[in-house]
């Protein structure tokens, strides 16, 4: 073998890693794009139609996806900064703790927001669900369970492969949306058909020490970013 080709195959080694994460950035830009167009459309259709038909449960979903723009909005900055190939390292990095921590301080906002919205459910909101109000919270929360999960687990995948705290708490954020919509639909059916109006409240504090111990992790940089659930 030449010394030519040694070299080349040398350097396509060395450039590897450096490709592929290349990749990655672009994947984790691609998925960041889709989640700030998902959470604009579901954030309005829920405030929106909350208002409209006073609906309490679909304009606290529609709150959860205003926090979940907010992490996106931070995640596509801090991915804009590493994708633009002109920043070194340690500015990445830098850029890559503060994402980290504003994600993980939205995280405490959704952890605030479910414990604000549970009590009120349960202490002072009296339900009143129409069946106007359950169709469409229902379909909302049905394309939010379908679609929030397949999101989740592709940030989860490529926040692995960038050993990314940030992108790692957004994606639970979008775990959160996913497990909220179930929420949101178990709420609204269970308060329609049944008059269990206090159900969806209690499920909803029950994601409070999953969402504590991610938000801690984000923001101490303590975020074993490998796993995927």
């Amino acid at each position: 073998m030449s010394v030519r080709t040694k070299e080349r195959r040398r350097e396509t080694t060395d450039a590897s890693p450096i490709r592929e994460r290349s990749d990655n950035v672009r994947f984790a830009l691609l998925l960041t794009y889709i989640t700030l167009g998902w959470m604009t459309i579901e954030g309005a259709a829920s405030l929106l139609l909350g208002w409209a038909s006073k609906s309490l449960l679909l304009e606290a979903f529609g709150i959860d996806s205003v926090i979940e723009l907010f992490s996106a909005a931070v995640l596509l900055w801090r991915l804009r900064i590493e994708a633009s190939g002109t920043a070194t390292s340690e500015h990445v990095n830098f850029v890559e703790r503060r994402a980290a921590r504003l994600i993980g301080y939205s995280l405490y906002a959704l952890i605030a927001y479910v414990i604000l919205n549970s009590g009120y459910g349960l202490f002072i909101a009296k339900r009143i669900t129409d069946t106007h109000e359950s169709v469409w919270g229902i379909l909302i929360g049905l394309v939010a369970k379908i679609g929030m999960p397949i999101l989740a687990a592709y940030k989860l995948k490529v926040a692995a492969h960038l050993n990314s705290r940030a992108l790692r708490a957004d994606a639970i954020e979008s775990i959160t949306c996913g497990y909220l919509s179930i929420v949101l639909m178990i709420g609204l059916a269970a308060t329609w058909l049944l008059g269990w109006w206090w159900l969806d409240s209690v499920a909803a504090l029950g994601l409070i020490p999953f969402l504590v111990r991610e938000a801690r992790a984000a923001i101490s940089g303590e975020c074993d970013c490998t796993k995927t659930e």
